[in-house]
């Protein structure tokens, strides 16, 4: 399963770890979870928090159970994270085979690169925003890359490690 939320990148993975450990060890659900995020961390909209429920269970550190959604009791270790970023995120793999080794792309070029991967339906649910959302979430995954050890970021744009 490909998980397609990508919220904007923290400055370090200690973020990560505070919302995971905002996610309940008892199943709770969507609602109560967005509600607790909401309040432990902050998060100024329930989308905002519900984006963050569903990356966390792209990157293996919450699930969602037939009772709700739960955290999983694993540390968000660098090297995992990377490996399932790059395995359970819907078109990461698409934007780090556009980056090149040595002379950087900026985020634009790269979201060029991934336009024919933006699905169909997508297209047609909301014609007039698709572009703005999947160049804002490009832009993201170009951010969780460089955090998470796999691009590197420079004045010129990014560039694969």
């Amino acid at each position: 399963m490909k998980f397609k939320p990508v919220p904007e990148a923290p400055e370090d993975l200690d973020f990560v770890s505070d919302v995971q450990r905002a996610v309940p060890l008892v199943p709770g659900t969507e609602d109560d979870c967005c509600a607790r995020l909401m309040r432990r961390i902050g998060f100024q909209s329930r989308d905002t928090a519900r984006t963050w429920l569903t990356f966390l269970r792209a990157l293996e550190l919450a699930e969602e159970t037939e009772s709700g959604f739960v955290r999983l009791r694993r540390d968000p270790d660098e090297e995992k994270l990377a490996e399932a970023f790059r395995t359970r995120v819907y078109g990461v793999s698409t934007v780090l085979g556009a980056l090149p080794e040595d002379e950087p792309l900026d985020s634009d070029a790269v979201f060029e690169e991934f336009g024919e991967e933006i699905p169909t339906w997508e297209r047609h649910k909301d014609p007039t925003r698709v572009e703005e959302v999947w160049r804002e979430r490009v832009g993201n995954m170009l951010e969780w890359a460089v955090l998470l050890g796999l691009a590197e970021r420079s004045d010129d744009g990014y560039r694969r490690k």
